[in-house]
């Protein structure tokens, strides 16, 4: 048993059991990688993946339960690497992080830019992508840390830390009826109108829901998008009203709407940064949580990391 076998079934199902993906990322031809999974199931005397012929269709019943227990070593394997890389060079090496797109989009840009002029020789890779896909990343390995709102408190193998809250808010168009509104909008007077908003299923999609459903309303959605830059999009464009999260709205930039806070009439989201239990983290990263977040101090961050 060796390290480019459990990396290729680690890639065979990163991959959607397609080798020939698999022998690019790994840089090997698709017969070799063939034979080292073939050589791994023999070695262990069990087949880790059902097939059709040649081709690999699927994780078996017991390569289902074995395969955490790769991920386990390839992960313990790769926090050696960063250990001795650290002890050699403790202002030096990469950090990957995954967020979703306003975090990555509106609150990233600065902190990144602040990090880096203190940090010159880190290299930094950002990734977006949805709440499931920025936990999913840092799970795997692929993403360092993770920045996402409160549910990713939600997987058990994630370590999490609050780093501050933040509302909803209502846009409108400068000559819209509520843009002139001194006291607080009512749900009853913002759902008379259209609204775009978020995805089914995404927080504030669901918070407006549950809010509708308490009063009584039917609120007429007739768009939903993944990111607020499209809500924005499609509020300019006089479609309707937009409920979005207040990280994404920039007075300066957005001088085409005009804002209405919302936070009485939805529940307080929080931002949360987090990483896998257990995973090592280099100096340099907790660096760089506290740059994201003042209030993530260091004695916050090592108690968190044990």
């Amino acid at each position: 048993m060796n390290f480019q076998q459990l990396r290729t079934v680690r890639e065979a199902v990163r991959r959607g059991f397609n080798l020939t993906e698999v022998s690019a990322v790994l840089h090997s031809s698709q017969p070799a990688v063939s034979r080292q999974v073939r050589d791994l199931e023999d070695e262990l005397g069990v087949d880790l993946f059902a097939r059709d012929g040649k081709r690999l269709v699927g994780l078996t019943d017991i390569g289902k339960t074995v395969l955490p227990l790769i991920e386990g070593i390839l992960e313990q394997a790769e926090s050696l690497r960063r250990l001795t890389k650290e002890r050699q060079s403790a202002s030096a090496g990469h950090l990957s992080i995954a967020a979703t797109h306003a975090h990555a989009r509106y609150l990233l840009p600065p902190v990144l830019k602040a990090f880096q002029e203190r940090h010159p020789n880190v290299e930094l890779h950002v990734r977006q992508g949805s709440l499931a896909q920025v936990a999913k990343m840092v799970l795997n390995g692929e993403a360092d840390i993770g920045i996402a709102t409160d549910s990713l408190a939600t997987y058990a193998q994630l370590q999490t830390l609050p780093s501050y809250p933040h509302s909803n808010v209502i846009l409108v168009l400068p000559d819209h009826p509520l843009a002139t509104r001194t006291d607080p909008v009512t749900l009853q007077e913002l759902t008379q109108y259209p609204i775009i908003t978020y995805d089914e299923g995404s927080t504030g999609r669901v918070q407006l829901e549950q809010a509708c459903k308490r009063e009584g309303i039917e609120p007429k959605v007739v768009l939903g998008a993944v990111t607020a830059d499209v809500i924005k999009s499609y509020v300019e464009l006089g479609m309707g009203v937009g409920i979005a999260t207040s990280i994404a709205w920039d007075a300066e930039r957005d001088t085409r709407l005009r804002s209405i806070d919302a936070a009485h009439l939805f529940p307080l989201n929080t931002t949360l940064v987090s990483w896998a239990r257990g995973r090592r983290l280099p100096g340099f990263a907790i660096d760089f949580m506290e740059t994201f977040a003042p209030v993530l101090t260091r004695e916050v961050i090592e108690e968190a990391l044990g």
